[in-house]
């Protein structure tokens, strides 16, 4: 397994291993997270392996931009514009429905919802404008605890990953969730950004 600095030359190297399908630790503006090109179902697999994850559970999407995720086809609603607008790039994750006029990638198709963020992490957003959104979820085995320095994420999962972009000492404080997809916003977890301050949010936004 190679370590590199989440640098530029860094995401060079994280975009080439995962459009060859590997998998690729990152840092993110939350957690270390596992990552891998959603288009590539073994490399998919691979990320279910590493965290003995239980296969079915849709995992969690990063984007660069609002125009990426708008790419997914997904229903963005006035309430998830106003939660975008305030948060995005950060750490909120929005779980989205589908707008049935609009195309969606191919590994979307039979999908209710997808959960996107865009992170607040210059490295990452990097990688992502070369690789496209990607699936990443939290660099941890299922069930345990996400380490905040790379060294233990490697020690936790060891050659189930091809790449680590090590970007120091992170939180270990998740993004907050909320569900866009029905008539009225849900929080479905509770993060970085309190329930509060995004029933503020979506008042003010009204």
């Amino acid at each position: 397994m190679k370590t590199v600095r989440a640098d530029a030359a860094g995401a060079v190297a994280a975009a080439k291993v995962l459009r060859a399908g590997g998998v690729v630790v990152v840092p993110t503006d939350t957690v270390y997270g596992l990552a891998a090109c959603p288009g590539d179902a073994g490399a998919v697999r691979a990320v279910f392996r590493a965290k003995s994850r239980p296969e079915g559970m849709h995992l969690p999407v990063l984007a660069a931009s609002s125009e990426q995720v708008r790419d997914l086809g997904v229903a963005f609603t006035p309430s998830a514009a106003a939660l975008a607008r305030r948060w995005w790039p950060g750490p909120l994750t929005l779980a989205f429905g589908f707008d049935p006029r609009a195309r969606r990638p191919d590994w979307l198709v039979g999908r209710d919802e997808v959960a996107v963020r865009v992170p607040d992490h210059h490295f990452l957003r990097s990688l992502l404008a070369q690789t496209g959104v990607l699936v990443v979820t939290s660099a941890n085995p299922h069930g345990a605890p996400t380490p905040v320095v790379a060294d233990d994420v490697v020690a936790g999962l060891g050659p189930s990953v091809d790449l680590v972009a090590d970007g120091g000492r992170l939180t270990d404080v998740p993004s907050t969730l909320v569900n866009v997809r029905g008539p009225a916003p849900v929080i479905e977890r509770e993060g970085a950004i309190s329930a509060r301050s995004v029933a503020d949010a979506l008042a003010e936004a009204r």
